[in-house]
């Protein structure tokens, strides 16, 4: 049986809480580990559905979610001693958060803080680990963002246990950054601070993205760079102050990361470049599993970046030139050329058009799907909608329903959700098909986890009905919970291959 089975003895309370929003499967592009970009209009939509929108948290959840701020859950490689400690955290619906805690008082506004992150907050792209909310109240100032579970830049390069960072895997890094940089350009956030290898972290799929922590700084008046002054932008030096140049030399100290294994000072690499002793900078764990053609052209572009006026570096268009012909394993994922051992997802072999339609998320198909069928699953239940219940109530409960599925079929799911919401309140028994519609209303208003409390109202309502364990799966993978959203698909078609061996007999 499905995860949430044993969960659920009866009717569960309604949860009026804001939900997040649905995560997305991978796109293809990520799932081939691609670097070519793909369309930029479907990657925005899918972005759009996969990634919660940017709210405000209150502290006592984000306090819940880190179990109070424990130590044990401290994700920054430098634990409790960073000035700004990041935790993992998990909300309510299961989703898996990242909690940037800064130092008090590090923005004594409120409001500042609070109007710096939302800006943060709507720059979103696939290769970066995207701001999903904040927290200011009283003194602690927050900031929840994607959580990426397979490590950093640096534990990669610096720190590795099984295996060195691949060749191509570098090249595919230094190409995703310089995706991640120009969007940000686009965007007109033109300063990153404190470009590193700590903020480049690896997803669920194993492909770089860049920490969207970078785009605030540390405080209000805080230092840009935390680094050893040894890699800091010559002109930050001079002038405390971060030009979008600034940016571009940073960017070279991670290619500097990326060719040698180590993180070396720049004046010491450029030494080694003007004395042509590639070889010496070149990181000896590779064993010359490299290009020296895409070795050396990695190495001249760092040298630019690294250039000691900032006018004469190069833009971000000439890194994206630069390091985009370098890709030659696009079609290899990158959690196979780092080795990282992926849970394979693996359908069931008997699936309703139903169970089709969740298993690959088609919500158009899904609705469709729910219109045809209809109330003819509630036939004969125990729990049949107490429709004939010739009570004072009936003909508004009549009126109730089909004001909902009005609204259900024009797809207007806000309306459908208050409608059927009056009906469950109004009902003496409850209704697997109302609760399975509400649950579709509740996704496509990006409001995943009360669809998931809705689809387990469902199978309360009827313990072997499928469609319940589909729209659970639904719910779930949108959530990110692709192991459990497996089950339920497993569980939905066992009962659904139950049914139809109980008809043939």
């Amino acid at each position: 049986m499905g995860c949430f089975q044993s969960k659920v003895a009866g009717p569960l309370p309604p949860n009026d809480a804001a939900a997040l929003p649905a995560d997305n499967p991978a796109d293809p592009e990520a799932a081939n580990g691609g670097a070519d970009g793909g369309d930029a209009a479907d990657d925005k939509e899918a972005l759009k559905r996969a990634v919660p929108v940017f709210r405000e948290f209150a502290l006592a959840e984000l306090r819940a979610a880190t179990k109070g701020f424990s130590a044990d859950l401290i994700v920054s490689e430098s634990g409790e001693k960073a000035p700004n400690v990041v935790y993992r955290g998990r909300l309510d619906g299961g989703r898996l958060i990242a909690v940037k805690r800064f130092s008090r008082l590090s923005w004594p506004d409120p409001q500042q803080f609070l109007a710096e992150a939302a800006g943060v907050g709507k720059v979103r792209h696939k290769r970066l680990v995207n701001l999903i909310g904040c927290c200011a109240e009283g003194d602690e100032r927050l900031l929840v963002a994607e959580y990426m579970p397979n490590d950093t830049l640096s534990k990669h390069l610096f720190h590795w246990d099984k295996q060195p960072l691949p060749w191509e895997m570098r090249l595919r890094v230094a190409y995703f950054i310089a995706q991640a940089l120009d969007h940000c350009n686009a965007e007109n956030r033109k300063i990153y601070h404190d470009l590193n290898a700590y903020r480049v972290l690896f997803d669920e799929e194993g492909d770089p993205r860049l920490s969207s922590f970078g785009l605030m700084k540390n405080s209000r008046d805080g230092k840009s760079y935390s680094t050893n002054l040894a890699y800091t932008p010559p002109e930050f030096l001079r002038t405390g102050r971060v030009i979008p140049e600034s940016v571009i030399y940073s960017y070279g100290t991670v290619l500097l990361d990326l060719l040698s294994g180590k993180h070396i000072p720049p004046s010491h690499a450029l030494d080694l470049i003007r004395g042509k002793n590639i070889l010496l900078l070149m990181d000896s764990s590779l064993e010359g599993q490299y290009a020296n053609e895409d070795a050396s052209k990695l190495v001249d572009l760092s040298s630019k970046c690294l250039q000691f006026e900032a006018r004469d570096r190069p833009n971000i268009k000439y890194l994206l030139s630069s390091v985009g012909p370098l890709q030659k394993q696009k079609e290899v994922a990158s959690h196979v050329l780092m080795g990282i051992t992926k849970a394979a997802s693996v359908l069931p072999a008997i699936l309703s058009p139903l169970g089709k339609a969740c298993s690959v998320m088609d919500l158009t198909a899904v609705h469709d799907i729910l219109l045809k069928t209809g109330y003819k699953d509630d036939e004969g239940a125990e729990n049949e909608l107490s429709f004939q219940e010739w009570t004072q109530q009936v003909q508004e409960m009549l009126n109730t329903k089909k004001f909902g599925d009005i609204a259900f079929r024009d797809k207007d799911f806000k309306t459908a959700i208050d409608y059927y919401s009056k009906l469950v309140a109004m009902m003496s028994a409850p209704s697997a098909t109302v609760f399975a519609r509400r649950s579709f209303s509740y996704l496509m208003n990006e409001q995943a986890e009360l669809a998931l409390r809705d689809a387990m109202q469902a199978q309360v309502c009827m313990p072997e009905w499928p469609t319940a364990f589909y729209l659970q799966a639904l719910a779930l993978s949108k959530l990110g919970m692709e192991t459990d959203a497996q089950d339920m698909l497993n569980d939905g078609a066992t009962f659904e291959a139950k049914k139809q061996n109980s008809w043939r007999s």
